[in-house]
């Protein structure tokens, strides 16, 4: 009796396993799943030829509890689901990710580690549903409990259909959550291969693909494109960031003032949360929603052209900076970008941040070092306001930098991304500090004084996660930092003067910015 017991436990606590971290709750315990008396049912009548059906029943549910936890992972740094079609790459990126953290042994281990318990979890399924099925029932029994797993599966498919017809009017006593969510999957899953179709047209259309006139207003100057990791709308509506962040953009002001500099600010709406800032830079580049990595792809196939080539059609040099690439991209060339600069090429000789590669204020150092003739479209990637957030970097005279040991101090310093990540509100104030480190050394760096100062474009390329935000959506601020000739072409916007967009002010798509933007300076 009490295997039975244990074997039926088993079941309900993998047919109850929530997909959101809302739902993580004590309350979750007393769900009654109705598929329960289905698998319980099933093997109660197929008895000694119960092994096939427990052998598919325990692969299913293996892959569906794999799922509720890539929902979980997803819904707490994206605060979105996981998408099979478009998400894979994702469990790439997070173990590269990890390997920055704790090694590449220690991720190898994790993730071997991840699929051990996941095998283990489908041979105790299995076990559980073997064991019922070897219960010995007269026959009048085994038809009863057939009779009852076909009345429950019936109430399965009535609940599920109703809830796929978006119809939530009737509950039933208990309920199909995992029947539910599997349908629910499959359907999105259909959907989004539908949506990535409709997107490989759209790609194909391009207005910019025949027009020579691009970029004509600016005369020859410069243009960066600055990406402020993690920077969004939080930084502004939460109150545990926007007093520290007001005054950063305030000194940051002047500065820029005293350089003869104006600032203007707006908002857009990144297609990304928490993570995946490739994603937001492509959509700036190319002009087209591109929230998943399938999306990515198909983008990359389609032979659009992006606001680099554009720019290289008009006779600029393009480039990429990013010191966070430390393996090979081939994708560089695909954007336009005719020189891409990765950490190795930026010639830094200090100790990395735990994951960051090196401070922001070195990679925008170099950038001008590396810089060569006109006229010049460099998108930058910074990378110092990337978790984990420790240690928080601080800003030096700039004629210190050198070849960035400089720092060396500095990485050293401060507690272990464990000790910080224990604490939720220590996280939230790390990130706090080292978004605004961030943010002030790119207003420095702008009011270093030069012959012609480039037009830039600094931009959050998302939200950081839920819990580090608490406010704000999905915007990111975006500043236009330049001479005022230059922040004359775009009168027409209608955005803030000054570093603090107005937060009435419409936010719009990322994936308008290319197209406005090239209208504004043809």
């Amino acid at each position: 009796m009490i295997r039975l017991l244990a074997a039926a436990l088993l079941l309900d606590l993998v047919l109850i396993q929530p997909n959101h971290p809302g739902a993580l709750t004590l309350g979750a315990l007393t769900l009654m799943p109705l598929e329960l008396p289905v698998l319980l049912g099933g093997a109660l009548v197929l008895g000694g030829r119960a092994r096939g059906f427990a052998v598919v029943a325990a692969a299913a549910l293996s892959a569906i509890v794999a799922l509720k936890l890539a929902d979980l992972a997803a819904f707490t740094a994206f605060g979105r689901g996981f998408d099979p079609v478009t998400d894979l790459a994702l469990v790439e990126a997070g173990l590269n990710l990890l390997a920055g953290s704790i090694g590449g042994l220690g991720a190898t281990l994790a993730a071997v580690l991840a699929l051990v318990l996941l095998a283990l979890l489908g041979a105790a399924i299995c076990l559980a549903l073997l064991t019922w099925a070897r219960l010995r029932l007269p026959a009048p029994a085994r038809l009863a409990a057939g009779a009852v797993a076909l009345v429950f599966a019936a109430l399965c498919i009535a609940e599920t259909r109703t809830a796929l017809n978006g119809w939530q009017g009737w509950n039933p006593p208990a309920d199909a959550f995992t029947a539910r969510y599997t349908a629910e999957k499959l359907r999105n899953t259909a959907r989004s291969r539908v949506a990535l179709t409709a997107f490989e047209a759209q790609a194909a259309d391009d207005p910019w693909a025949d027009r020579p006139d691009a970029l004509a207003g600016l005369k020859g100057r410069d243009v960066t494109v600055i990406f402020v990791e993690s920077y969004g709308r939080a930084a502004f509506d939460n109150p545990q960031y926007a007093a520290r962040h007001l005054g950063t953009l305030i000194d940051g002001t002047e500065a820029l003032t005293a350089a003869g500099l104006g600032i203007r600010s707006g908002w857009l709406t990144s297609p990304v949360q928490g993570g995946q800032s490739w994603l937001a830079h492509a959509t700036i580049a190319t002009g087209l929603h591109i929230g998943d990595q399938r999306r990515y792809g198909a983008v990359l196939a389609s032979g659009r052209l992006t606001l680099y080539d554009i720019a290289a059609r008009a006779g600029y040099r393009t480039r990429v900076i990013a010191p966070a690439i430390v393996m090979p991209w081939p994708e560089g060339p695909e954007f336009g970008f005719a020189e891409v600069l990765a950490a190795k090429d930026l010639g830094y000789a200090g100790k990395p941040f735990n994951w960051v590669t090196m401070p922001d204020q070195y990679t925008l150092a170099v950038a001008d070092r590396l810089a060569g003739q006109g006229p010049l479209m460099t998108e930058i990637a910074l990378i110092s306001s990337h978790a984990p957030w420790t240690p928080v970097a601080e800003r030096l005279p700039w004629d210190r930098i050198g070849d960035g040991q400089a720092f060396d101090a500095m990485a050293t310093a401060g507690p272990s991304p464990s000790e910080v990540w224990a604490d939720r509100d220590r996280v939230r104030d790390h990130f706090g500090r080292s978004l605004d480190y961030s943010v002030g050394t790119v207003l420095s760096w702008a009011a270093l004084p030069r012959a012609m100062p480039p037009l830039l474009v600094v931009l959050g390329d998302h939200q950081p996660a839920g819990f580090v935000a608490q406010a704000g959506g999905a915007d990111v601020p975006v500043h236009l930092i330049g001479q005022p000739e230059a922040l004359a072409l775009f009168d027409g916007w209608g955005w803030s003067d000054g570093p603090v967009p107005d937060p009435a002010l419409p936010p719009w798509p990322m994936s308008a910015f290319r197209d406005r933007f090239l209208e504004a300076v043809q």
